[in-house]
Order: C-alpha cells, then structure tokens, then sequence
C-alpha cells in the first residue's frame, strides 16, 4: 500500500510506500514557525527510501549551526515544502504532515520545541512535550505508542 501527498499547486506529488502515516508530532520551534509562517509544523517520520516523487521536486539544501546538512525538498513550482532528510539520520524522513491527502484524521503524539510555542496554543497534557529537541529514545517511544 501507498500513502500519497503532494504540494499546493499539484505540480508535484509524493507516494510513501507505507500501509499507514499516523507517528505524527508538531515541532513549535522558531524555525519551523518561519518556515510554515505558522504557529508549529505538523510532521510524520517515514523511512527515506520509501518515498517516490514525481514533478519538479527541488533540494534546497542548507547547513544547521552544527554543521549538519539539511535536504529540504520542495516543489520547484509553488515552493511547499514537502519533506527534509538530514545528515544525522539519512534513513529518515521527515514528511510535512499538511502535505498528506489524509491528514484529517492524523492526531500529534509528541509536542517538540514548546519552549518556543506560541502563548495561545494550549497542548494537551497526556501528549508527550519536549522544552527543546528531544531525546531520541523517549520521542521514538512516543510516536510508536
């Protein structure tokens, strides 16, 4: 089975060969504010090889200030983004969750970054939150449950 997604003007779709995306969690850091030009990023964790593109996917590529490379791809058309691999796990992908054609149902099993929430987004207590970047073992644990 596949899941699909694609960008906002339809120029570029993605197939992610997966029965289900449902490790979803929301990253309120100042990045991905800028980035969204929203109050958090929404996002799903897929294994890298697993994703097909098709249409003018872009790489835009950038170094994070610990020297680690940073592959956003984008369309080349509308400029969404649609997922980002980085040099610390490259098996992993990180797929912009807004992106999926269903992400209604999709509901966040992690809060990152909440230090640098917005003071109006209220978080459920029961869902795991990280002030900062989480420690891998413990935000594995929580996608997975």
């Amino acid at each position: 089975m596949t899941v699909s997604g694609g960008c906002r003007c339809g120029a570029c779709r993605y197939e992610v060969a997966l029965d289900a995306v449902t490790a979803v969690y929301c990253c309120h850091c100042t990045d991905c504010q800028r980035w969204t030009g929203s109050a958090f990023s929404e996002q799903a964790v897929v294994p890298a090889g697993a994703i097909t593109a098709a249409g003018p996917v872009i790489d835009y590529t950038l170094a994070t200030p610990s020297g680690r490379q940073s592959h956003q791809y984008a369309c080349g058309t509308c400029h969404a983004r649609l997922w980002n691999v980085s040099s610390l796990r490259p098996d992993l992908a990180i797929i912009r969750a807004g992106t999926l054609d269903e992400n209604r149902s999709l509901e966040p099993r992690a809060h990152i970054w909440v230090r640098s929430k917005q003071p109006w987004i209220v978080l459920d207590d029961d869902v795991p939150q990280w002030p900062e970047g989480p420690d891998l073992e413990g935000f594995f644990a929580a996608l997975s449950r």
